[in-house]
């Protein structure tokens, strides 16, 4: 059956489609049939009850100089829909906030939104960590620099950052006498204004922060390693890390099974988690990337896989009730 799939996401023609898994996924839904429907935030609308959109029949190829082509924009319910991937990256701000609150009409009217958007504002990447204390380093959220204070006194080495980013962006590591720990502090939490987390910094980094992906629950068999660049801290391939694939370890996939039964009950169809050493640091699940690099590497098609487990929700099967 020929699908209908949105995708709202950042501006298409600024994408790096060898590293992007919004357009792996496109690729995947174009190669089973389905229409693909192309939105930015900025085109969702709620009227009257009923959430909208404007959107714009895409079609994609795999070619750096020429991987689009839109149609015309045309506004319609955005359950005409079957499936709506809500791709849009960080920061997690207010707006990214209301159009979650559209998605929520969306899902009611019988579209099927991925990744169901109370579970985007519930699930934190920072904060839903601490779900699974067992899984993580020592983990601190706050907005009170005497917090901070304590916390390094007692773990030595910490690693602070802001709630609502991606890609490495404000991450600080700071050792205990760091002169700059008050300007950090004061910087991130806005003087006390907002909130930051802070980790005890784990050494295993220079192997790698690795990003493990989970399809509806169930781990990839590879995650991509991604090793800091000389002189940096940060496995962010944003900020210049090397990726690296690997097998799964027996304890990464320890932390993919406590992880995935309670994602896959919040409709969380597609997530990656980032563990450091034996440690969970972050739950990715606004827009969980590596895709393209773990296919090219290790001759997987993870966007094909998690469009089965997609087509297997739009029959009917493999719902799980919220716990």
């Amino acid at each position: 059956m020929n699908q209908r799939i949105g995708f709202v996401m950042d501006p298409i023609g600024s994408i790096q489609i060898k590293k992007d898994s919004t357009f792996a996924m496109m690729l995947a839904a174009q190669r089973r049939g389905w229409s693909l429907w192309y939105l930015e935030i900025g085109d969702l609308v709620l009227r009257d009850g009923e959430a909208r959109g404007w959107m714009r029949p895409v079609e994609v190829c795999d070619d750096p100089l020429n991987w689009y082509r839109l149609g015309d924009p045309v506004q319609r319910p955005l359950a005409w829909l079957d499936v709506l991937m809500m791709r849009k990256d960080p920061p997690f701000d207010i707006e990214y906030v209301y159009a979650t609150y559209v998605l929520d009409w969306a899902k009611q009217a019988g579209c099927l939104v991925v990744n169901d958007p109370q579970s985007l504002r519930d699930a934190n990447e920072k904060v839903f960590i601490h779900a699974f204390p067992h899984c993580a380093p020592p983990t601190l959220i706050t907005r009170q620099a005497q917090d901070i204070y304590r916390f390094q006194a007692e773990h030595g080495a910490i690693v602070i950052k802001p709630l609502h980013g991606m890609g490495g962006a404000s991450v600080f590591r700071l050792l205990p006498g760091d002169p700059n720990l008050n300007v950090v502090i004061e910087t991130l939490t806005d003087r006390g204004r907002a909130f930051c987390m802070v980790q005890r910094f784990i050494p295993e980094i220079e192997q790698g922060d690795k990003r493990i992906l989970l399809v509806d629950g169930e781990p990839v068999p590879y995650c991509l390693a991604r090793i800091p660049a000389p002189g940096e801290t940060r496995g962010n391939l944003a900020a210049g890390a090397r990726g690296e694939a690997r097998p799964l370890s027996a304890r990464d996939r320890w932390i993919a099974e406590q992880v995935g039964l309670k994602l896959r009950a919040r409709g969380v169809l597609f997530a990656g988690l980032d563990v450091i050493g034996d440690f969970l640091t972050e739950i990715n699940i606004t827009s969980p990337t590596c895709i393209r690099e773990l296919d090219a590497a290790c001759g997987l098609d993870i966007a094909g896989d998690l469009l089965e487990r997609i087509a297997v929700r739009l029959q009917g099967g493999g719902v799980v009730s919220r716990p």
